[in-house]
C-alpha cells in the first residue's frame, strides 16, 4: 500500500510529517491543494485515506526502517504520543517562551526526548520550534535556552541534509508558509544560516541504509541469536553482529537469544562469559534468555551417533595435517567406507577418552569432489580431554562449531542466523547438516563485517597481547573490546550509531576510526565540562606586576554554553604558570589573553643559556580587547591546591592499515602505543570521578581513569581522538 499523494493547505505545511518522511527516506509525492480548513491527508494506492498531522506522523513513524522511530516498547511510544500531544504548544503565541522553558529544562542531560534513539517526537518538536521562523533564530542566538539549542543543533547536524531541504522550502523568515522555489533568495539564506551552525553540510551526518529486508520474516514470528565464543572480550566487530540482531528483533517485533557457543575447552573460561554478558548489557542489547550450546551436547551426541548409524557420518583416524592435505586435494579417507559397526566401536573410544579414540575424529559423509571445499568431508566431533569450564571433565569429545550451530539454531526456534560474509563458502555446508539432521530449515541472512584500519579483531591474536605483557588486560584502551574503546572515552551511543548507519549492508568495508571518534565529539563537546592543565616539563612562571596582592575567587562556569555541567573555582593570583610552549612563542612587549581573565602585556622574558625561556614578567591590561591578541593563553594560578596529573595518549597497535592474507601481524607491530605526559592541573579537577569525561582547554578531550586519591598519587586521564587525522606517539 503505497502513498499516492499527500494533500495540505498551502499556508500550514504539516512541518514535522513532511521532516520526518524526508529523514526516514519515505517518497510523498506532495499536492497542495486542500482547502485551507481541512485537515492535512495521505491517499493510497488502493483508494484509502489518513488525515490530520499526528495521525499522519505516527504512520510515518510505524512504517520507516529507522530504529525505534515510534519507540522501541508501548511504554515508549506512550511517551512519544505525549509529546506530540505537547508540540501543537509551540505554535500557540503567547506560550511559545513556556513551552522553550519546560523542553529545555526535560532535555538537560538528555540526548533525545524519548529513550537514547532519534524520533518522531523530536522531529514534532523540533519542527514546531523550526516553524516558527524568526522568533526561534532570535532564542536560539540568544543563548538563553542552552539544553534546547544544544538538542536542535544536534537534530539538524545529524539530519542536515533532510532538515536543511525542509527548513529551505517551507519555512521562510516569518516562519511556516507556502513552499518556496529551489533557487529562491529564502532558500539561499536559510541554507546558508544552516550551513553556519553546522560547518559544511555536504559533510555532515548522512541517513542510515536500513532498506534490507529479513527473507520471509513475518512480523512477530522472527526469533534471533547473538552467539559469541566466550573466549576473550567482545570487540567492535561483535558489536555490529549484536546490534544488528537487536535491530531485525525490533523491526519485525521478535526476539533475541544470547547463546555462548562454548565448544572448546582449550579457548574458554568464566572470566569471558561474565565479561561479555557485562558487555551486552553495555550496548544495550535486549535479549530474551541467555543459553549455551553446552546445554545441548547430549542431543548432540545423540544426533551424531545416528548419522554414523545412517551412514552420514564416519570415524577418521588420519593424521591431520594429511587429513587437510587430502580435503584440499579432494582425495577421500581410507576411512570413508569403514562399516558402521566399526565407526561405532571408534566413537565409543572417542567417547572414553582412550589412547585410540584420541586419535580419531568424527567427520560428516558429504561430498569430497565438491568446489566448495567446506562440503568436503567437514569434521563433526573432535576429542579434548581439557576440562569445561562449565561442566568440568564430564565429556572427553566435542562438537566443532560447524556441527553444532545448524543443530542448535533449528532446536532453538531460530528463524534467521545472522553471519558476517566471511562465512559465505560455508552456508551451503550448514545447510546440508541441517538437511542430513532432518532438522527445520534455518534462514542465513549475511552481512559485511566490520574492518577497521590498523586494528586487529582476531581474539587470538588480541591473546597474544594479553598474555605477551604489550597490554594491560582486555579492557585496555588500545584494544578494540568494547571496555577497551569504552574505557578510552567512547560513548556508547556514538558506537550505536556508527553502526547503524552502516546498515546490513553486505559489501566489505575498511572503516576508518575517525568517523567514529567525530561522531562520538558531537555527543561530549556540547555537554563536557572545561579544565585547566600545564605541562609539567619546562613549565614557566609569569610574574604580573600589577597582579592581585592576595589570591582571590571566581566562581565561573565548566562550560560557558552548558549550564548542567555545573561550576568551578578559579583562583587568580599574581603569579601564574604557563605552558612552556606558550611561553616559548610569546615576543617582548607582546599583548596576550589570560583565558577567563583578561588581557596582559609581557614586559620581560628571562632565558638560559640555551636560549630556553625560564621566566616571565609582565602586567595585567584587563581593559585591552581579545579581538586584538594574536596568543590566547591557558594559566593556572601558583598555589598549592594544583592537581598532579598523568595525561595519557595512544596509538595504533600495528602500523598497516590492513594485513595482507598470510602476512603476519608480528612484523608490523607499533613499538610505541603510550604515551604517558607528567601536568599540572586546577583544584577543581580533585573532585572528577573514574569515567567522568572532560575538556582540557586547548588540549583536548580526556577521560578520567583514576581519579584523585592523594597529593602525591596523580590523576590519570586518557586523551579522546576527536575524528582528526592522528600522528604517530614520540
Amino acid at each position: 500500500m503505497e502513498i499516492k499523494s499527500v494533500a495540505f493547505p498551502a499556508e500550514t505545511p504539516p512541518l514535522s510529517v513532511i521532516a520526518a518522511a524526508k529523514v526516514a527516506g519515505i517518497p510523498l509525492p506532495i499536492t497542495t491543494s486542500a482547502s485551507p480548513d481541512s485537515s492535512p491527508s495521505f491517499h493510497f494506492s488502493n483508494g484509502l485515506k489518513l488525515q490530520g498531522t499526528y495521525v499522519l506522523l505516527r504512520y510515518v513513524g510505524r512504517i520507516a526502517t529507522i530504529p525505534h522511530f515510534y519507540g522501541q516498547n508501548a511504554y515508549e511510544s506512550g511517551q512519544i504520543d505525549e509529546w506530540l500531544e505537547y508540540a501543537p504548544v509551540l505554535s500557540s503565541g503567547s506560550a511559545f517562551e513556556t513551552a522553550c522553558k519546560y523542553v529545555d529544562s526535560y532535555l538537560e542531560g538528555r540526548t533525545f526526548l524519548v529513550g537514547n534513539f532519534l524520533s518522531i517526537a523530536d522531529i514534532a518538536i523540533w519542527s514546531g520550534l523550526a516553524g516558527t521562523g524568526l522568533r526561534w533564530e532570535s532564542l536560539r542566538k540568544s543563548k538563553k535556552y542552552q539544553n534546547l539549542v544544544r538538542w536542535f543543533n544536534s537534530i539538524l547536524a545529524e539530519c542536515s541534509d533532510a532538515l536543511t531541504e525542509v527548513l529551505a522550502t517551507y519555512v521562510g523568515k516569518r516562519g511556516l508558509g507556502k513552499p518556496v522555489p529551489a533557487k529562491s533568495k529564502e532558500h539561499q539564506s536559510v541554507s546558508e544560516s544552516t550551513k553556519s551552525v553546522n560547518g559544511d553540510i555536504s559533510k555532515a551526518g548522512s541517513k542510515p541504509s536500513f532498506e534490507v529486508d529479513l527473507p520471509d520474516a513475518e512480523i512477530g514470528k522472527v526469533k534471533l541469536r547473538f552467539a559469541p565464543e566466550p573466549s576473550g572480550y567482545l570487540h567492535i566487530g561483535h558489536s555490529k553482529a549484536g546490534l544488528l540482531n537487536q535491530y531485525f528483533a525490533q523491526r519485525y517485533q521478535g526476539q533475541v537469544i544470547v547463546r555462548f557457543d562454548d565448544t572448546n575447552p582449550a579457548k574458554e573460561s568464566n572470566e569471558f562469559v561474565d565479561n561479555i554478558l557485562k558487555d551486552i548489557e553495555t550496548l544495550g542489547i535486549k535479549h530474551e534468555t541467555v543459553t549455551f550450546t553446552s546445554d545441548y551436547f547430549p542431543q548432540l551426541m545423540e544426533m551424531a551417533e545416528k548419522l554414523i548409524r545412517q551412514g552420514k557420518a564416519y570415524v577418521d583416524d588420519t593424521p591431520r595435517e594429511e587429513m587437510q592435505k587430502e580435503r584440499m586435494d579432494g582425495i577421500e579417507s581410507k576411512c570413508r567406507n569403514n562399516s558402521v559397526e566399526e565407526n561405532l566401536k571408534l566413537w565409543k573410544e572417542m567417547i572414553a577418552g582412550s589412547e585410540r579414540g584420541l586419535q580419531c575424529c568424527v567427520r560428516g559423509k558429504l561430498d569430497m569432489q565438491d568446489p566448495n571445499k567446506s562440503l568436503r568431508d567437514p569434521v563433526y566431533y573432535r576429542c579434548n580431554p581439557i576440562p569445561h569450564h562449565r561442566i568440568g571433565s564430564k565429556y572427553q569429545i566435542y562438537p566443532t562449531y560447524d556441527f553444532a550451530c545448524p543443530y542448535v539454531d533449528s532446536i532453538e526456534g531460530i528463524t534467521h542466523a545472522l553471519r558476517s560474509s566471511e562465512y559465505h563458502d560455508r552456508n551451503a555446508q550448514y545447510y546440508r547438516i541441517q538437511e542430513d539432521m532432518g532438522l527445520r530449515k534455518v534462514l542465513i541472512y549475511e552481512f559485511s563485517r566490520l574492518n577497521m584500519v590498523y586494528t586487529l579483531l582476531s581474539k587470538r591474536k588480541l591473546l597474544w597481547f594479553v598474555q605477551n605483557g604489550k597490554v594491560d588486560g582486555w579492557d585496555d584502551p588500545r584494544f578494540p573490546t568494547v571496555q577497551g574503546i569504552v574505557r578510552r572515552g567512547l560513548k556508547i551511543e556514538a558506537l550505536i550509531q556508527f553502526i547503524l548507519e552502516q546498515g546490513a549492508s553486505k559489501n566489505l568495508n575498511l572503516m576508518e576510526w575517525d568517523k567514529l571518534w567525530t561522531i562520538n565529539k558531537k555527543i561530549i563537546d556540547p555537554v563536557c565540562p572545561r579544565h585547566t592543565a600545564v605541562i609539567e616539563e619546562r613549565r614557566v612562571l609569569l610574574t604580573l606586576t600589577n597582579g592581585p596582592e592576595k589570591p582571590f575567587v571566581r566562581i565561573i562556569p565548566r562550560h560557558k554554553k552548558y549550564e548542567g555541567a555545573g561550576q568551578k573555582a578559579t583562583t587568580f593570583t599574581r603569579r601564574i604558570w604557563l605552558d612552556y610552549a606558550d611561553a616559548e612563542l610569546i615576543a617582548a612587549d607582546e599583548e596576550v589573553t589570560l583565558m577567563d581573565w583578561g588581557n596582559a602585556i609581557i614586559k620581560g622574558i628571562e632565558k638560559d643559556q640555551e636560549g630556553k625561556v625560564t621566566q616571565l614578567t609582565g602586567v595585567l591590561h584587563l581593559e585591552g580587547s581579545v579581538k586584538t591578541t594574536k596568543l590566547k593563553l591557558t594559566w593556572l594560578p601558583e598555589t598549592n591546591e594544583l592537581v598532579n596529573l598523568s595525561l595519557v595518549e595512544f596509538d595504533y597497535l600495528i602500523t598497516k592499515k590492513k594485513l595482507e592474507e598470510g602476512e603476519d601481524f608480528l612484523d608490523v607491530l607499533n613499538p610505541c602505543t603510550k604515551k604517558e605526559t607528567a601536568a599540572i592541573g586546577d583544584s577543581n579537577i580533585r573532585n572528577l570521578k573514574r569515567g567522568e569525561i572532560l575538556q582540557l582547554e586547548r588540549k583536548g578531550y580526556f577521560r578520567c581513569d583514576v581519579p584523585y586519591v592523594r597529593p602525591s598519587k596523580p590523576v590519570v586521564l586518557f586523551a579522546i581522538p576527536d575524528g582528526r587525522q592522528q600522528t604517530g606517539l614520540k
